[in-house]
């Protein structure tokens, strides 16, 4: 108990210097080259940390700071080389990384001994003579390294020498992540993306401590992934998407390039395979799939609910578990997502029966099951996850669902959906779910949004974009941020730390950051941008 009061008071603490760090930083934003020197307040960084100890001299990154990682373990030699990757090119320091022991420089240590930072939290101690993370994994030394490129002046980003000079406040950093699962989705199907977007998406997603990636490979417009028991469904499924444009497809080397970067930035890759809807450029590619054996034309438009697989045909379920063998055998992560939403034209009965017998086939193949949250209308198997992406919280369905134990990974529409409108004059994205700002993307609690879900039943966060209107790097980030950075914090920082006044002004610090990196984010005139 006393140890638990220790850590509540902590936290409380470390809430209230988020907050008058916050406050300061509110005024007068536009801050001289003298105030520029001085260090970034040790909680300004998003998502908010759990805890807070400011105290002490500041660490200064020079010419002569090593890198000094623990000796042996060649994840964290890995990390070391890249973040001597995002410093070298703004300071101009040769920044070597060594395992050779010593108490300066910037240190990584794997081995923490600490329960309290779990498998991916860390600790970061500042001082005068050095800047040290600590992790139980590596992933936690991962997601240190995020706070701490945070806690460097904007410039750091840069990728041509910048004048410094390069401090991290003094003080001490515990964290660790509230919730398990904290994702973004990005929908490749509407619009197709190379592999390089989307590995730019992940440098970006991974600066917020995203922890999974959920790919929508597979939709009306276009089918995104090569299946070598069914060629086609890649060669010519995937040969268009919204609005007729070339589409595409990732050969399977080119999906374990993605899930490569991705592991690399310590996040999960969840592919989608939209089932039973949502399924035209399957039923295009082959005619067999259909309940009359007439394959119906490339779709190119955006409504929904018109496809359907013809459940009581057996190659239907040939064909799934084709597919799901394949793409399951190529992803090293837990989850495999079946879809299951907007299933307009199946029938109830063919729903049931469809879900009844898909899941078993991803659980046969090693995966989780994963749906949208409609999959609770048919029976959700033991550990399915089922995502919610309502917006009125009152579905007794979801709530009766995990109170019957099915995980939620929470993504309300009106919410968490990067692609609506920021308002009336937005040009891109969709209105249908109203527009939402970012202190609406940042006001709600994942927990308590859905009436009636028990403590627990939440594993986490994620925020989508669908690319309906959507075509190119430039549209998704001014869609994605600074929304993103909200659904990240609701899904790492504590609920303590939840409050908007405090949150805009840390998410105000990073315009320049945002700038660095050459994302064209929307600056939205609720935030006080620097």
């Amino acid at each position: 108990m006393r140890q638990r009061q220790r850590r509540t008071f902590a936290r409380l603490f470390g809430s209230l210097v988020l907050v008058a760090a916050a406050g300061l930083t509110s005024i007068g934003t536009s801050a001289g080259p003298a105030a520029a020197a001085g260090p970034r307040p040790l909680g300004q960084i998003v998502p908010a940390p759990a805890e807070v100890a400011p105290g002490g001299s500041p660490y200064t990154i020079g010419s002569a700071t090593r890198i000094r990682i623990t000796p042996g373990e060649p994840e964290v030699q890995r990390i070391g080389a890249y973040l001597a990757g995002v410093l070298r090119p703004s300071t101009g320091y040769a920044l070597p990384v060594t395992g050779a022991a010593g108490g300066d420089g910037i240190r990584l240590l794997l081995g923490a001994d600490d329960e309290g930072l779990g498998d991916e939290g860390y600790r970061l101690t500042s001082g005068k003579g050095s800047v040290t993370v600590a992790a139980n994994t590596p992933a936690g030394l991962f997601h240190g390294v995020q706070t701490l490129r945070q806690l460097l002046p904007a410039d750091i980003e840069k990728k041509s020498k910048q004048a410094g000079p390069w401090k991290i406040a003094g003080g001490t950093i515990t964290d660790a992540p509230r919730y398990a699962y904290r994702g973004a989705m990005i929908d490749v199907s509407r619009h197709f993306f190379t592999v390089a977007q989307v590995e730019r998406y992940i440098d970006q997603l991974a600066l917020y401590k995203i922890n999974e990636l959920h790919l929508h490979l597979s939709d009306d417009q276009g089918w995104r992934i090569a299946v070598d028991s069914w060629p086609r469904l890649a060669t010519y499924g995937g040969q268009t998407q919204v609005g007729g444009g070339k589409g595409g497809y990732y050969t399977k080397a080119d999906y374990r390039a993605i899930l490569d970067h991705a592991a690399s930035r310590y996040m999960e890759v969840v592919p989608e395979i939209d089932t039973p809807g949502h399924i035209n450029a399957a039923l295009a590619s082959y005619a067999e799939l259909n309940c009359n054996g007439v394959a119906p034309p490339l779709y190119t438009g955006t409504h929904v609910g018109f496809s359907s697989l013809c459940v009581p045909k057996e190659v239907t379920y040939g064909f799934f578990d084709d597919v799901v063998r394949e793409v399951a055998a190529m992803t090293p992560g837990r989850y495999l997502h079946i879809g299951g939403d907007e299933a307009q034209s199946t029938s109830k009965e063919d729903y049931d029966t469809f879900m009844t017998r898909a899941q078993p086939v991803v659980h046969k193949y090693g995966k989780t099951v994963m749906a949208w949250h409609q999959i609770v209308d048919a029976t959700p198997i033991p550990g399915a996850v089922a995502q919610y992406w309502g917006t009125t919280g009152d579905e007794a369905n979801v709530a009766a669902a995990a109170q019957a134990g099915t995980k939620l990974v929470m993504s309300p529409a009106n919410r968490a959906y990067l692609d609506m409108k920021y308002d009336a004059n937005t040009k891109l994205g969709t209105n249908w779910a109203g527009y939402v700002d970012v202190d609406k993307s940042y006001a709600w609690d994942p927990d308590t949004f859905v009436k009636g879900v028990p403590a627990g039943a939440v594993l986490g966060v994620e925020a989508p974009i669908w690319s309906e209107t959507l075509s190119t790097s430039a549209q998704i980030e001014y869609m994605a941020f600074p929304r993103l950075q909200g659904v990240a914090e609701l899904g790492w920082s504590p609920a303590s730390t939840h409050d908007w006044t405090a949150y805009k002004a840390r998410l105000a610090q990073q315009g320049p950051r945002m700038t660095a990196l050459g994302i064209g984010f929307y600056r939205s005139p609720l935030v006080p941008w620097v």
